[in-house]
This record gives structure tokens, C-alpha cells and sequence, in this order.
């Protein structure tokens, strides 16, 4: 797995890179936004670590000039700025998961282990249907009424889980435990965020939605518009 670290703290980018290399990682390093940006740009990466404040333009605007150019690659947002906004500040700018300082190691070892296994299923030839929502695995691409739909990784593996649960109530909670694969805290808004992410891209021009919300219960992914 090939991952480029953009992080300016010298002591922070060593601990980091000295720890994913003893696990066999491969790591690239930038000190900068803007050599961050060049390198991503310029070469192909499994994974993005993105810590968010950087010298010369912040992790939000890096995030954003890569996925102009690469829907599909990992982001993974480190940010000293724990409340619930920042995060999905973050996460609205492209970010498919992110991790607050001061974190164990283990934990981004996780995270990291997450986002490589949904790299992974979409490596099968599955294409899932629902009306007129196509969703290609292999390829990462989606479209609706035969037009592309831009979604970012984490965009991306929150659509899979419910297509491939269509029909049936998920709770924010098999969300997070299944898509995330972590746990968020019980006041924390990012799921219905997400979801509020996909509405806009998947059922905002249509007439007959898909994504519905069941209070106290959950989502579901159905035809039917009577939810």
C-alpha cells in the first residue's frame, strides 16, 4: 500500500512515517500544502494522510484541489480541532475519514486497515441496480438515469452498504459500525450529514426518491417514496 503523508510537524510526519513503514507501508512525505498537492497530483496513492493545518494553504483547500482531479483516491484528515463542525468541515471537503490529535497509533493503524478493506471490495466486477441507479464496483463509478454521479470514497462506500442492503433499515449506528467501522460520539451528526450528502447527489433531480429516512429507526434505500 503506497500512502503520502502531508504533515508539517517534523516530529509528528517522523512517528507517523517511521510507524507505517515498520508495518510495511510505503510512504512518501510533503512538509507543505502546495508539495502535497504536486505529489498527488503526479503520482498514484492508495491512501492520503492530510493533517489540516498547513503552511502555505490549509489541508481543507489540499483536499479539495485533489479531488478536482481524483474521486476515488483515500483521504484521512488529521486535525487538532475535535468539535463535531470542524469534523464535518472536514469531511464536506472531501475527506473520507479523520483522526483528532493526540491519537494512539493503533487507532490510525485501524482507520488505515478500514479504508484499504473497502479499497479492496470494490475490486470485483459487482454491479448493483436499483430503478435507475447503476453503481460499478470495479470501475467505482455511479450514475443515475444513465448520468454520472460524483461521489467521494466515503460517499462511495455509504451507498454500497445501503445498495447492497436495499429494502431494509439500516441504523446509524450498523452505519458507522459497517461503513466506518468505528464509533462516533451519541450527539454526533455525521451520519445524517452523509446522508444528507448522498440526497443532494443521488435524489435531489429526480422525482422518485431513493434514500429514505425512518425516524428513530434509521435509513433505507427503496423505490417506494412513501417512507
Amino acid at each position: 500500500m503506497k500512502i503520502l503523508l502531508i504533515e508539517d510537524e517534523p516530529k509528528v510526519a517522523s512517528f507517523i512515517k517511521k510507524g507505517l513503514e515498520e508495518q510495511t507501508y510505503e510512504v512518501e512525505q510533503a512538509y507543505d500544502g502546495t508539495f502535497g498537492i504536486k505529489l498527488a497530483l503526479q503520482h498514484e496513492y492508495d491512501l492520503i494522510i492530510l493533517d489540516i493545518i498547513l503552511p502555505n494553504m490549509s489541508g481543507l483547500d489540499v483536499c479539495r484541489e485533489i479531488r478536482r482531479h481524483n474521486k476515488t483516491v483515500s483521504v484521512l484528515m488529521l486535525t487538532a480541532l475535535g468539535t463535531t463542525d470542524d469534523k464535518i468541515i472536514g469531511l464536506d471537503a472531501g475527506a473520507d475519514d479523520y483522526l483528532t490529535k493526540p491519537f494512539e497509533f493503533k487507532e490510525l493503524l485501524a482507520r488505515i486497515r478500514a479504508l484499504s478493506r473497502r479499497t479492496s471490495e470494490g475490486a470485483t466486477g459487482e454491479k448493483i441496480r436499483i430503478a435507475d441507479l447503476e453503481m460499478d464496483v470495479a470501475k467505482k463509478t455511479v450514475t443515475r438515469g444513465g448520468k454520472p454521479v460524483n461521489l467521494t470514497a466515503r460517499e462511495f462506500s455509504l451507498l454500497h452498504y445501503l445498495l447492497r442492503n436495499q429494502g431494509r433499515v439500516v441504523s446509524r449506528v450498523d452505519i458507522t459500525e459497517q461503513v466506518w467501522e468505528t464509533s462516533f460520539d451519541t450527539g454526533s451528526n455525521v451520519i445524517d450529514v452523509y446522508i444528507n450528502f448522498l440526497r443532494k447527489k443521488i435524489d435531489k433531480a429526480h422525482d422518485t426518491k431513493l434514500i429514505h429516512t425512518l425516524v428513530g429507526m434509521g435509513y433505507v434505500l427503496k423505490e417506494q417514496d412513501n417512507a
